[in-house]
């Protein structure tokens, strides 16, 4: 089959279209035929050798962890999926085991491959809806489940105000689709993407500067900049107001310059605050919106790797087989 690989640590520029055998799934595995996978942090963050320490790649690493497509082969002791069940999940390949939870973790051989093997008993695996389209399906995992949790932990009450810090890319869209009919959201973006955002139930956007930010508002997402780099964002906060954040490093309360705030870190790897289920659920019932900025063929999956670590981008990139 043809996967894109990483042979080495390396930016995705190095990444290769290659020829590598089609995994065969084990007891409790599905192999699954992709038919559209797409693009994470991870997929070029982990390779890159930034966290070879905490995550040791064996190598030739296939990554990708989003993924919709048809149930090509089932392993002994499967139940509740049949071969040609179309599926779609969030499953990180298993060189990235140490990330994931403990309780039925979603692993594979990853995504960007035109089969991968998973683990069938997760909750981070689902059929597809009818009325959820295959694109859609791949763009939504993991940006569903993280803005479902991120909701799930701030408890936004009607009429608070949120600054939502990287709401142009797949997490930050598809939160405000669930902050759009309770909060005012101030939502940061380049001036290009404001209609975007403002369709999406944005109140306001800003530009990027801290300079820009508001004071005094009831809750903060920051889903984009780096967990020892929010003092800026826990500034905008009240007394007594809730700063959320899903980025690594993982921070620390001392780090903020301030106690006066709730500080909660959202890593949610054993599906407690909800799974694929929910975002199908959610998603069908027009709850929860994908936002799709390009879509790039197989051939071209190298490509979406690179855009996505070198220009900017809004919602998620698709790849298609």
């Amino acid at each position: 089959m043809k996967a894109i690989v990483a042979t080495d640590y390396g930016p995705p520029e190095s990444y290769t279209l290659a020829d590598i055998p089609a995994p065969r799934p084990g007891p409790g595995q599905l192999q699954v035929r992709i038919a559209a996978a797409s693009i994470n942090p991870a997929d070029v963050r982990i390779p890159s050798g930034e966290f070879r320490e905490q995550t040791p790649l064996t190598f030739p690493h296939v990554p990708g962890n989003d993924f919709a497509g048809t149930v090509s082969e089932i392993g002994p002791g499967v139940e509740g999926y049949r071969v040609g069940d179309d599926i779609f999940g969030m499953a990180v390949p298993r060189a990235l085991r140490d990330l994931v939870g403990g309780t039925r973790p979603s692993l594979s051989t990853g995504a960007l491959a035109e089969y991968a093997v998973v683990e069938a008993d997760t909750p981070f695996l689902t059929h597809r809806p009818a009325g959820l389209n295959v694109d859609d399906a791949a763009a939504l995992p993991t940006v569903g489940l993280t803005a479902r949790a991120v909701m799930a932990t701030a408890k936004i009450r009607p009429g608070e105000t949120v600054l939502v810090v990287g709401a142009t890319g797949g997490v930050g869209t598809a939160v405000l689709s669930l902050l759009a009919a309770d909060a005012k959201a101030i939502a940061t973006a380049k001036p290009a993407d404001a209609p975007l955002l403002r369709e999406l139930g944005a109140a306001e956007t800003i530009g990027y500067d801290p300079s820009e930010y508001p004071s005094a508002v009831d809750a903060a997402f920051n889903l984009t900049l780096p967990g020892d780099q929010l003092t800026g964002i826990a500034a905008t906060l009240r007394p007594g107001g809730r700063l959320v954040s899903i980025t690594f490093p993982m921070t620390r309360p001392e780090w903020l310059g301030r106690d006066d705030i709730d500080l909660h870190v959202v890593f949610d790897m054993d599906g407690k605050l909800g799974g694929m289920r929910e975002v199908a659920a959610d998603a069908e019932g027009g709850r929860l919106r994908a936002v799709i900025g390009r879509r790039y063929p197989f051939d071209q999956a190298r490509d979406a790797l690179v855009d996505f670590a070198r220009r900017h981008t809004t919602g998620k990139l698709v790849v298609r087989f």
